[in-house]
């Protein structure tokens, strides 16, 4: 009841951010016969409704990439499919195997601990006209396409948890039997929920160091800021509303991508002024080392876990 509970949560929140952001393209071409996009004829398989699967899900609803009669939730928790059915008015089943032979684009959204059973299952039905998109975190391309034989077409991403108020950070890898086009299909999925960049697999332990695990550095900053915020008698509401909307704006001006976050941060430093002083405390505690370390370190743990 608690999960289930949960994922409520985690939907209400999703409904209230993605839908109202502006609506990105999925390739869209206009001709005679109406919109066409390049998932036009495709059917989606999510394999596993939990956190993530539920959050792409509702993506690609929202987005409307797919209409949700093309998209397929498979999940061994009868509640939780017909929660979803009823939410995302979606394909529903437990049955992994039919939804992976009715669909074209199949994301793979197990925990990694049930990836080999999950793997073994569909593998009677994979053919090279698939494609297999993985969010487990540490299980590489070579693993699955080993499970699976016949060369499939495999990518690897890595999306982090903020997907799920459409301001995710996610990469892709392509396996060694994907496609070129087959990246593009990825990519749009994950900007649905956020940016999605391509990278080679050899980086992904490095991706999950920074935009995987990211986010908790970044809560801890934003926690740590409420603090200070609170001791100098603010209401903790309060504080913690400008924190988080202070860091969500900063990392705005970052991607408009027309100033260094160094010429940004000298365009708020005045010479002498409250800034510069502040910046000298943070210098003196070796934040920037600090985080250069969390990282390095949270990519040193995928890659043991990746083993």
């Amino acid at each position: 009841m608690q999960r289930k509970n949960k994922l409520k949560v985690i939907r209400k929140i999703m409904r209230n951010c993605i839908d109202r952001m502006p609506e990105k393209s999925a390739c869209i071409n206009h001709h005679r016969g109406g919109r066409k996009t390049m998932f036009t004829g495709k059917k989606v398989a999510i394999i596993g409704g939990g956190k993530m699967g539920s959050i792409l899900a509702h993506g690609m609803v929202a987005r409307k990439i797919l209409s949700a009669q093309n998209i397929t939730v498979t999940d061994i928790d009868p509640a939780r499919l017909a929660d979803l059915r009823s939410s995302l008015k979606v394909q529903v089943t437990g049955d992994n195997k039919k939804a992976v032979k009715n669909a074209n684009i199949i994301i793979l959204a197990v925990k990694p601990q049930n990836f080999p059973e999950t793997l073994t299952e569909i593998r009677p039905v994979v053919t090279q006209s698939k494609m297999f998109i993985s969010i487990a975190a540490g299980v590489t391309t070579d693993f699955i396409e080993k499970a699976l034989s016949k060369t499939p077409r495999v990518l690897r991403v890595m999306p982090n948890v903020a997907a799920m108020v459409g301001e995710g950070a996610a990469a892709v890898a392509r396996g060694h039997f994907a496609k070129k086009d087959d990246v593009q299909y990825a990519l749009a999925i994950l900007n649905a929920v956020g940016l999605a960049v391509e990278v080679d697999e050899k980086f992904m332990n490095a991706v999950t160091g920074l935009s995987g695990s990211g986010p908790a550095y970044c809560f801890v900053i934003i926690e740590a800021l409420t603090d200070a915020g609170v001791q100098l008698g603010l209401t903790r509401d309060l504080a913690e509303k400008l924190a988080a909307q202070t860091m969500l704006g900063s990392a705005r001006l970052c991607l408009t991508g027309k100033q260094h976050p160094a010429q940004l941060k000298n365009m708020v430093t005045s010479p002498g002024g409250t800034t510069a002083v502040g910046l000298k405390v943070l210098e003196e505690g070796k934040i920037r080392s600090t985080l250069m370390a969390a990282v390095e370190a949270a990519a040193k743990k995928a890659k043991e876990l990746a083993g």
